[in-house]
C-alpha cells in the first residue's frame, strides 16, 4: 500500500481533507495507480533550474535526472563535513578538501590537505636560494649549515674588536683593525700588541725603544734605549745635579723679574695712593717697642709712565713727633722711566689722614697737609739705581708731627682697628699730554 497523502493533514488519528477540512475515514483512503500514473507522466523542469540546470522531463524520471545533476547539492565523500554542488566536487576533492591526499613533490611524502600546507615551505628536501643572497641553491636542511659556516655572504663578528661584518670582507677589515695583534715594531720580543695600542708600547713599555733621559728639562741631551737608561743615569749624577741646580738658579731669577713684574702692574698710576694700615693697635705696639720702627706703603705712579713714590709711616712718631705723634714722609724711588723725566721732583704733594665718621652723621674731618719740594733738597733729586724702599739712608720727606696720639683717638681716624692714608700729586697738565 502506498504511503498516505501528505497534503491529506493528519490530527490525533484523524485525517481531514485537504479541501474542505472535513474528517476522513481511513479505512475509506486507497490508492490510485491510475492517477498516479498520470500525475508521473506530467512534464517539468528540473528543481536547480533557477541555478542554471536546462533539464526538463516528466516527473518519474526526475529522482533519476537528480542522481546526475550538476546543480545538486551532496556530501564530500572523503567525509570533510563541506556539501557541495556536483559540478564543483572535483575541484574541490583535488584542490581544496582537507581531507584529501597529497603527495610531497619533494620528499615524496603522503599528507592530507590540511597537513601539507603546514609542509609547504617548510620541506627539508625543497631547493632553495640562500637568503643572504649569495646565489647558492640547495635543500632547505642543508641552508642552516650553509648560512653558519659555508655563505660568503653571512655576518660574522672580528676576532678582535667584536664589530660585524660579511664574512667575504672580513679579511680586509683585519688589516685595518684596530685591536688586530701585531708584532713590535721594534722587534723587542713582544708578538702580540693591539695595533691601536703599539704607539703607546713604544713609547712606556718597549725596551728597545729610544728615550729621552728624565733630566732633559734640566739641559741632558742623551737619548738611548729604555735598558741603557739605568746606566746612564747611575754614571750622570753629579752632571745631572750640576744641570738642576743651574735650572733652579734661572728659575729663581725668572720667578724675581716676574714678581717684579707683577709689583710694576699692580702699582697705581694716576697719582693717588690710599694706603689701608690694618691691625693698627697691634703695629702701634710694635712700634713702641722698636724704636724708629717704619711701615711702607705699596709704591705707586704719579701717572702713566711718570714718577714712583713711595709713602712711609711711623706709627709712635720719628724725630719731634717721637712717641707723641704719628709720623708720615714720602720719598721718590728708582722708576721705570726716570729717563725720560725732568728732575728735581717738583709737584705739589698733599698727606691726608682720613675721617672714617659716618658722612651721615657728620661730615668727615680729614687731617691734611700740603707741601711744594724744593728743588734744592736731595731728597728730590733723581734717585740713584742702588736706592731702594728700604734703604735707611735715603729719608723722605714730611711731617714727623702730622697728628698726636691724643687727636687720633677725637674722631674715627681709627675704625675697625685700621687708619687710611691718602697721598697725591698734582701733576701739570702738560706733563700727562
Amino acid at each position: 500500500p502506498s504511503d498516505p497523502d501528505p497534503s491529506v493533514s493528519c490530527s490525533e488519528g484523524v485525517f481531514k481533507c485537504p479541501e474542505d477540512q472535513l474528517p476522513l475515514d481511513y479505512a475509506k483512503i486507497y490508492p490510485d495507480p491510475e492517477l498516479e500514473a498520470q500525475v508521473l507522466s506530467l512534464a517539468i523542469r528540473c528543481i536547480h533550474s533557477e541555478e542554471g540546470c536546462r533539464w526538463s522531463g516528466l516527473i518519474k524520471h526526475l529522482q533519476a535526472h537528480l542522481g546526475t545533476c550538476g546543480f545538486n547539492v551532496i556530501p564530500c565523500p572523503n567525509r570533510c563535513s563541506a556539501k557541495l554542488s556536483r559540478r564543483d566536487l572535483p575541484e574541490h576533492v583535488q584542490h581544496s578538501c582537507p581531507k584529501r591526499r597529497v603527495k610531497c613533490e619533494f620528499c615524496a611524502s603522503d599528507f592530507t590537505g590540511e597537513a601539507f600546507e603546514g609542509h609547504q615551505g617548510t620541506c627539508p628536501q625543497e631547493s632553495v636560494y640562500c637568503e643572504n643572497k649569495c646565489g647558492a641553491r640547495m635543500m632547505r636542511r642543508l641552508l642552516s649549515q650553509h648560512a653558519l659556516a659555508e655563505c660568503p655572504k653571512r655576518t660574522q663578528p672580528c676576532t678582535y674588536c667584536a664589530k660585524e661584518f660579511v664574512f667575504d670582507t672580513i679579511q680586509n677589515h683585519q688589516y685595518q683593525c684596530p685591536r688586530y695583534p701585531v708584532p713590535c715594531p721594534n722587534q723587542c720580543g713582544t708578538l702580540s700588541i693591539p695595533r691601536e695600542d703599539v704607539p703607546t708600547h713604544l713609547k712606556e713599555s718597549c725596551n728597545t725603544a729610544m728615550l729621552l733621559c728624565p733630566f732633559k728639562e734640566a739641559g741632558c741631551k742623551h737619548r738611548c734605549p729604555k735598558l741603557a737608561m739605568g746606566r746612564h743615569l747611575e754614571e750622570s749624577t753629579k752632571a745631572h745635579l750640576g744641570m738642576v741646580c743651574a735650572l733652579v738658579s734661572r728659575q729663581r731669577q725668572e720667578i724675581l723679574e716676574l714678581r717684579r713684574d707683577m709689583e710694576e702692574l699692580s702699582v697705581s698710576s694716576d697719582g693717588t695712593l690710599i694706603w689701608k694700615i690694618s691691625d693698627y693697635a697691634r703695629k702701634l705696639q710694635e712700634a713702641k717697642a722698636r724704636s724708629n720702627y717704619e711701615f711702607f706703603s705699596p709704591p705707586f705712579y704719579t701717572h702713566k709712565y711718570g714718577y714712583k713714590l713711595q709713602v712711609s709711616a711711623f706709627l709712635n712718631g720719628n724725630g719731634s713727633g717721637e712717641s707723641s705723634h704719628l709720623s708720615v714722609y714720602i720719598r721718590v724711588l728708582p722708576g721705570e722711566y726716570d729717563n725720560l723725566l725732568e728732575w728735581p721732583f717738583s709737584y705739589r704733594v698733599t698727606f691726608s689722614l682720613l675721617d672714617q665718621s659716618d658722612p651721615s652723621l657728620s661730615k668727615p674731618q680729614h687731617i691734611t697737609e700740603t707741601f711744594h719740594p724744593d728743588p734744592n733738597w736731595k731728597n728730590f733729586q733723581k734717585p740713584g739705581a742702588s736706592r731702594s724702599s728700604l734703604d735707611e739712608s735715603t729719608l723722605g720727606f714730611g711731617y714727623p708731627k702730622f697728628i698726636s696720639h691724643e687727636d687720633i683717638r677725637k674722631r674715627n681716624y681709627v675704625r675697625d682697628n685700621a687708619i687710611f692714608i691718602k697721598a697725591s700729586v698734582e701733576i701739570p697738565q702738560k706733563i700727562l699730554a
